[in-house]
């Protein structure tokens, strides 16, 4: 059923021209860079959950296939950097206007059950 499910994941959130899916760079610190398919959300409003007063912030993710991953060559998951003099996992998509955004990977929760990666992310200048 899990084999199912994750093929079943290529038609939904890879599916770019009458699915959910978008467009996605993903490049590694190591200069390995893929276009692909994936899920995003970019959300410019964020509520402090301690006060419940509206804060101005920026929230993004991307959710890719595990699978494609892999497929497209890399040695592995996107992740965090902590070392700031490191280069980063670096995500480009665009918005809904066509306007590319550059992200970075500030954390990453796999999902090995379903076969995804949710990478949340947060602005990059590099």
């Amino acid at each position: 059923m899990r084999e199912q499910a994750e093929a079943d994941l290529a038609e939904t959130m890879e599916d770019a021209t009458n699915g959910f899916g978008l467009f996605v760079t993903l490049q590694s610190p190591e200069g390995l860079s893929a276009a692909l398919v994936g899920l995003t959300t970019d959300i410019s409003f964020v509520i402090d959950p301690e006060t419940g007063v509206a804060v101005s912030g920026r929230t993004a993710s991307v959710t890719l296939r595990i699978s494609s991953i892999v497929e497209a060559g890399f040695a592995g998951l996107p992740r965090a950097i902590a070392n700031p003099t490191e280069k980063p996992w670096v995500v480009v998509f665009a918005d809904i206007g066509g306007t590319a955004h550059t992200f970075k990977v500030r954390e990453s929760n796999p999902d090995r059950a379903l076969g995804v990666v949710v990478c949340i992310l947060e602005v990059y200048a590099p």
